[in-house]
């Protein structure tokens, strides 16, 4: 009875349904944007998108396209334009798509947000209104940063380029084809947004306890603590904040300041150190400096980063989520169920100084020796990179990367084997298990922005603003700040660091030892390619292994790196290109 029910229902309905009702297209549940006015979780959603597409939400490893490090995913991306196929069609560094699209997002957020009603009384409306529109204006500076790293470039005439700069909410009916503005241009965009971000954002977001700490601004309009809390609380510790918008001004400063940039726009070493070092001294200056903070992928930083909270080293960071071990089981060698990715360099490796703070290539003061190469190094070298012998795993399990290795963690000895010598150990938590008999995951953490490429920057713009000891209007120099990190590193601790000293009064020298420390602090976190292009130096250096048998060390050269010279600068879209006639390509492309 119930089955004859049903098909005569189906057939009333098609009997009572016209033709026009049934061919056309229902309309689709797609709410007007007006919708967003009185339902500001629908508005919020447009700020949000600018959150999750943030480039450094996930490590991209793009290490392995430089000379820091090569992959055995013999389908990397990566792999393939560092050995000779990028073009503006295969592009794995192109940021055109997801920071315009963040950019759209966050531009319609801006044209509707003032008249969003936000919390049922106005003067809590105004607050939330000023802070989303602050975390939008910040959001929309960093897009445009990183589109100025993956896209800027020199036109046929010489011309530095920058991107379209787009402030509106595009529809339909808009002009598309826009031409690039010029490198200035964009970095003044990026200024001007930043600026409207610190207008509006708070330091950080803390609860309050007494109405004295309100802005003024909002005293007087009659806002309490509970209100202020609200909107401006420990709730919403991830969003952007004044302190992270100062510190992507100095991020972008940095970049406009070097070489490749510095002639097509007005930016200085000056305001790079400038920028840097309002962030450094709001954090207790060099003093302030976290003695764990060349760890903060460990244990014990990670595990007190609960609820939004951050150690001192971190400035802003993904949310940790879940327990994981999908970082472990790609990076993990094979003994320990891993598959072994990413494989640092015998570059790198020799980048790293001995304890005693000279670089193993002086020969007469370093004591660095061939045939115990690990020895007496600087602790950063196996605390990020896993030597042979070297351990890792819940079990402390013994490496053994040389050729005839009894395991298949040796050189090349499968799929998933090493093809340096060496497997990854930076950002890997030793504590999580991959045997399929007892997996086990821990907490991980992302970072966004850490202290220490604040402190790096400050000091590469401050040597070359004002040589290794000046300071400007500050309490301290380039030197300081790299005698802290080493110092934290445990360079020169025991016998006063003479490298350094020996390099403090020599601008060239200390670039050098900045260079090489930024290269080291920051290996594997994304920032090697984009700061070999900035300097401008060389992306071709072969990236070369260590070959272990019987106890002898052979250098061997393990993948070559073949880009042109007008790689410095990256491609815009091809297919953007033949869009639109507008936009000019970078030189060479």
């Amino acid at each position: 009875m119930k089955k004859t029910l049903f098909i005569f229902s189906i057939a009333s309905t098609l009997c009572f349904t016209s033709c026009e009702d049934m061919f056309s297209p229902a309309i689709e549940n797609i709410l007007d944007i007006e919708t967003a006015y009185d339902r500001p979780l629908y508005a919020q959603g447009l700020l949000l998108n600018g959150y999750t597409r943030v480039p450094t939400n996930s490590w991209s490893f793009n290490d392995v396209a430089t000379d820091n490090a090569v992959t055995n995913d013999r389908a990397s991306d990566y792999l393939k334009i560092a050995t000779g196929q990028w073009t503006a069609i295969n592009n794995p560094f192109d940021q055109w798509r997801n920071s315009k699209s963040a950019i759209q997002y966050l531009n319609n957020f801006l044209t509707l947000t003032d008249k969003v009603q936000w919390a049922t009384t106005e003067p809590v409306t105004a607050m939330f209104n000023d802070r989303m529109k602050g975390e939008a204006y910040g959001l929309r500076a960093l897009f445009l940063f990183h589109l100025l790293q993956s896209h800027a470039g020199k036109s046929n005439s010489g011309e530095l380029l920058g991107v379209p700069i787009v402030l509106e909410h595009e529809t339909l009916e808009s002009d598309f084809n826009h031409p690039r503005a010029t490198f200035e241009d964009c970095m003044q965009q990026i200024y001007a947004d930043l600026q409207k971000a610190e207008d509006l954002l708070p330091l950080d977001y803390e609860d309050i306890s007494s109405e004295s700490q309100i802005p003024t601004k909002y005293q007087s309009i009659g806002i309490n603590v509970s209100d202020y809390n609200r909107v401006f609380g420990d709730h919403f510790r991830l969003r952007m904040t004044r302190r992270i918008a100062q510190a992507i001004k100095a991020k972008a400063a940095l970049q406009a300041a070097s070489p490749a940039y510095s002639s097509g726009n007005t930016t200085t070493w000056a305001d790079a150190a400038n920028y840097a070092a309002l962030v450094i001294q709001q954090k207790g200056g060099v003093a302030g400096i976290d003695p764990q903070g060349a760890l903060f992928y460990q244990s014990a930083s990670v595990n007190t980063m609960n609820e939004g909270r951050n150690t001192v080293e971190i400035l802003w960071r993904v949310d940790r989520g879940d327990v994981t071990s999908n970082l472990e089981a790609d990076h993990f060698p094979p003994t320990l169920f891993g598959r072994g990715r990413l494989n640092p360099t015998q570059n790198l490796v020799d980048a790293f100084p001995m304890a005693n703070g000279y670089p193993i290539s002086d020969a007469a003061n370093s004591g660095y020796v061939a045939t115990a190469p690990y020895d007496n190094r600087d602790p950063r070298l196996k605390n990020y990179i896993v030597v042979n012998g070297g351990t890792l795993g819940v079990n402390n399990t013994a490496i053994n990367t040389a050729v005839n290795s009894p395991t298949n963690d040796g050189l090349n000895k499968v799929e998933t084997s090493t093809r340096t010598g060496y497997y990854l150990r930076k950002l890997l938590r030793t504590d999580v298990n991959l045997n399929p008999s007892s997996v086990s995951g821990q907490y991980h953490i992302t970072p966004r922005l850490r202290m220490t490429e604040i402190y790096l920057a400050y000091a590469e713009a401050a040597n070359e603003a004002w040589g290794p000891m000046g300071i400007g209007t500050h309490s301290f120099s380039a030197y300081d700040i790299i005698k802290a990190i080493r110092t934290r590193a445990g360079v020169g601790t025991t016998n006063g660091d003479p490298y350094l000293e020996q390099v403090k009064n020599d601008k060239d020298l200390m670039r050098q030892l900045i260079r090489n420390e930024r290269r080291l602090e920051l290996c594997f976190e994304g920032f090697r390619f984009w700061d070999i292009r900035r300097w401008s130096e060389n992306l071709t250096e072969v990236a070369k292994g260590v070959s272990i048998q019987n106890n002898a060390y052979n250098i061997i050269n393990v993948e070559n790196r073949v880009y042109e010279s007008y790689m410095l600068y990256g491609p815009i879209p091809y297919s953007e290109t033949l869009k639109y006639n507008n936009l000019e390509q970078n030189n060479g492309w």
